[in-house]
């Protein structure tokens, strides 16, 4: 692979990752000390307090929940000590809340790292209010680590890319799998009223073939390049219409060890700024997400 992409800081940087004592949070450090370790950098563990400005807090409350951070962070570095004993590890409480923490100390060019949910808020919701936060936030890459049982590894890398505006989560999907000797599949998923809207149902067989053509021509030219960067590399690449992107991708990510996508973030200010296929991923995927955000 070319040193410019080797020295890219989008997958070369630091990794940071969130705790707050859950088993959630205790799976999310696990797996960032795999990608500190495969990167050659140091772990950052951040717990966040939510400590500044909160006037009903009295100074000794304030003692003892920094108190209480310091022993869950100490448990996490002892963790991290025991996986990778030779990786450099810090560790930072935080007084503000945990996306501004998480995304003060990774400053640019790292990964943030957080689990699916922490201890605060509703049991039932897959993935909390602040690792949503931090994902629809950042402008460096976050990895939501889900919960459940450990899953046996794959070997796979799974992305999904469909042409040029998905170059910068390829490319790093590509980094991802080459650092784990792992296989890359990406998956070119699109539906058909996406592409043509309201003229769907006037299209005739012939005209639905060029629209497969064409976009399998596109995620051929932007997998190409690709390959000739990490000639090492096993890729695989489906292009494959589909009822619904997002249930296509949650149902591939099955088999992968993680799947990465493009952040693909809402330009208005109404609701989530994260699109609909993404919030369906983080919430149902099985296995890590990788948000890239785009160029």
């Amino acid at each position: 692979m070319a040193e410019t992409h080797r020295s890219d800081p989008m997958t070369n940087g630091p990794v940071v990752v969130g705790t707050d004592g859950s088993d959630h949070a205790a799976r999310a450090v696990r797996w960032a000390v795999g990608e500190a370790a495969a990167r050659g950098q140091g772990l950052r563990i951040v717990y966040a307090t939510a400590t500044r400005g909160a006037v009903y807090l009295s100074p000794k409350d304030v003692r003892e929940i920094d108190g209480m951070a310091a022993d869950v962070l100490d448990e996490a570095a002892t963790l991290v000590r025991g996986l990778a004993p030779g990786l450099r590890v810090t560790t930072q409480v935080c007084e503000r809340n945990t996306a501004e923490c998480l995304l003060d100390e990774a400053g640019s060019g790292a990964m943030i790292v957080v689990g699916s949910r922490g201890r605060g808020g509703f049991a039932s919701l897959l993935v909390g209010s602040d690792s949503l936060k931090v994902a629809a936030c950042s402008p460096v890459p976050v990895t939501v680590v889900p919960g459940g049982a450990d899953r046996q590894p794959t070997g796979v890398v799974m992305v999904a890319a469909r042409d040029s505006r998905d170059e910068a989560p390829l490319r790093a999907a590509a980094c991802l799998a080459e650092r784990r000797d792992a296989r890359l599949e990406v998956l070119s998923a699109w539906v058909l009223l996406q592409n043509v809207g309201s003229m769907a149902t006037v299209f005739s067989g012939a005209d639905l073939d060029r629209i497969a053509s064409d976009q399998a021509a596109a995620t051929e030219r932007l997998v190409a390049e690709v390959r000739q960067d990490f000639p090492g590399l096993t890729i695989t690449e489906r292009v494959a219409r589909v009822g619904s992107v997002a249930e296509a991708l949650v149902t591939a990510s099955s088999g992968a060890d993680m799947i990465v996508i493009g952040a693909r973030r809402r330009p208005h200010s109404v609701g989530s700024p994260l699109g609909g296929v993404t919030h369906a991923v983080l919430h149902h995927a099985p296995c890590p997400v990788v948000l890239v955000p785009h160029r």
